[in-house]
């Protein structure tokens, strides 16, 4: 693993409807795990469609809540809570990167 990968940069948007349990929890779940995996190396960007709603039609939001990583490349979506640790991770390529 060179220095290059290790220095990365996250930028992830989660898109959310309001305060639902879904939202409160996928929120949660994320920050833990990017303290755990990306410290200070992560942006978190929180995306509220109640009150945004044009901004779904960007990134092609269909179910929320969705989290998107913008950087590094390539564009990923995942849907639903993030509990699943491991998915959210490799989906991620954090598991790959900083396993």
């Amino acid at each position: 693993m060179s220095t290059e990968e290790k220095e990365e940069f996250f930028e992830l948007r989660l898109y959310v409807a309001g305060q639902t349990q879904k939202s409160v929890t996928a929120l949660a779940n994320l920050k833990k795990y990017c303290e755990e995996h990306l410290q200070g190396k992560y942006r978190i960007e929180i995306v509220d469609l109640l009150k945004h709603p044009q901004l779904a039609e960007g990134d092609q939001i269909v179910a929320i809540p969705t989290l998107v990583k913008k950087v590094p490349l390539p564009v990923r979506k995942i849907i639903g809570d993030l509990s699943n640790k491991e998915k959210v991770l490799v989906g991620l390529d954090i598991k790959t990167i900083y396993a």
